[in-house]
């Protein structure tokens, strides 16, 4: 697998949960299109959602030997509160872009700190669920060379 897309919790919410925040795009409406957009630039791409921070990380160390070469996550509240995400994050060793749907920065105090961003190589939030679209075309940039579609290292 090339890409996986993790969810973090209440995302499975997508849709219904707050829309003037969060919009009314569902969460299996995302995974889809990104699948799609992966597999038109030859990458395989999983997804997996969890309300539970230790799935989350199992998951993440299952990624590094299933031959996952990026990740893309929305950590939900995780990124604010969540150690034990960053130490994932650093024990895999993957490089991960970090998205939210909503602008952190113009919400609360306490979403304005993130405890992944600094190892992240790039964060998007405040463009809705078009933030993961723009994630992923950042992946495919590192994933793939634009030049025949030869696969580079991340």
């Amino acid at each position: 697998m090339d890409v996986l897309v993790i969810n973090g919790p209440n995302l499975n919410t997508l849709g219904t949960r707050e829309p003037e925040v969060y919009g009314t795009t569902t969460l299996p409406e995302i995974e889809a299109a990104l699948i799609a957009q992966g597999a038109a630039a030859g990458l395989s791409v999983d997804t997996f959602q969890s309300n539970h921070e230790g799935a989350i990380v199992d998951r993440l160390h299952e990624a590094r030997a299933d031959g996952t070469r990026f990740v893309i996550i929305n950590p939900g509240a995780y990124a604010h509160t969540s150690v034990a995400l960053r130490d994932a994050f650093a024990a895999v060793a993957l490089p991960f872009i970090e998205v939210h749907i909503s602008n952190v920065h113009a919400r609360e105090e306490f979403r304005k700190h993130s405890y992944l961003s600094d190892l992240a190589a790039g964060v998007l939030f405040g463009f809705g669920t078009h933030g993961y679209h723009l994630a992923m075309d950042y992946v495919i940039l590192r994933l793939v060379d634009d030049s025949g579609g030869q696969r580079v290292p991340a």
